[in-house]
């Protein structure tokens, strides 16, 4: 195959991975118009299609398929060794793109990351809050950040936090009006802010009764999509809130919340950073995560 051809297989990666050409060319840099036109290109030259194009959606042909399985990992290779080599230099460059959730990425990451870009100003880091399952490697991630229970097998894990208590909190105003919940059956009846996941449904409460792990389906007047939201409504008494100890804390501290039924609540295992085991790690990848690795 001709040389040529190189920058355009990644251009039709990018477009295969997006699932569009909108996102593919906002992150390749280029103008829609001219990623069609180079698909397009490609296309002839190989005399196959590689892309089916609806009006809402793109997907690979066969073809193009077979693209992505055989000759991406091998690109990937060589962009690896490339980074290895460049990383011989004395200045860590290049970008580091991490998923997590709103709450760690300005709890969590920011804080132990500032020294670090401070010191490295050639270092780019990009941070995306999403509170979905995302597949990193698909969605061209270096680092994730999720509960230790999450993380696939494959992945190279390093630990963030230790495990982290799970707390119901609820606005003093609140529970003067409608009291404490002491049961299971009690918090059924209590207005409880819920949280909305990314696939549509409404988190269940992973509780504890009688050292066996529960999921309670509450409800309430509140829905949100992110931690910080609920934590908020909550104080300003808006029902019930399933938070860690960490998020409520300071609404503990200044009185505005109240936590109940300790003694159902869990500790859920520590947040973890994680990234698929590469043979050369780039040198920005591993300054991140020595920044962000949770202190001895």
């Amino acid at each position: 195959m001709a040389r040529d051809n190189i920058n355009d297989i990644l251009a039709f990666l990018a477009v295969a991975r997006e699932r569009s050409f909108t996102r593919a060319a906002a992150r390749l840099g280029v103008s829609q118009s001219a990623l069609s036109h180079t698909i397009r290109a490609l296309e002839t030259r190989l005399g196959v299609r590689l892309l089916t194009r609806t009006t809402r959606s793109v997907s690979p042909t066969e073809a193009g398929e077979r693209l992505i399985q055989t000759v991406a990992p091998r690109l990937e290779e060589v962009e690896a060794e490339i980074s290895a080599v460049r990383e011989l230099g004395d200045k860590p460059i290049g970008t580091v793109r991490i998923t997590a959730i709103d709450h760690v990425i300005d709890n969590i990451l920011m804080p132990r990351l500032s020294s670090l870009l401070a010191a490295y100003p050639e270092l780019r880091v990009e941070m995306n809050s999403d509170y979905r399952m995302v597949d990193i490697a698909a969605e061209q991630y270096d680092i994730g950040v999720r509960w230790g229970d999450q993380i696939a097998k494959d992945m190279i894990a390093v630990r963030l936090t230790p495990d982290v208590q799970m707390m119901i909190v609820g606005a003093p105003d609140y529970f003067a009006a409608h009291g404490e919940p002491r049961s299971l059956e009690d918090l059924l009846r209590h207005n409880c802010i819920t949280l909305r996941l990314s696939g549509g449904g409404l988190y269940a409460w992973e509780l504890r009764h009688k050292r066996r792990a529960v999921q309670v389906c509450v409800s309430g007047q509140l829905t949100f999509n992110t931690a910080y939201q609920m934590v908020r409504a909550a104080a300003s008494g808006g029902g019930l809130a399933f938070v860690t100890e960490d998020l409520a804390e300071p609404y503990l501290r200044d009185g505005s919340l109240r936590r109940v039924m300790d003694n159902f609540c869990p500790k859920f295992p520590g947040l973890f950073a994680y990234y698929p085991n590469r043979r050369h790690a780039s040198r920005a990848l591993r300054l991140v995560i020595e920044a962000i690795r949770c202190p001895e």
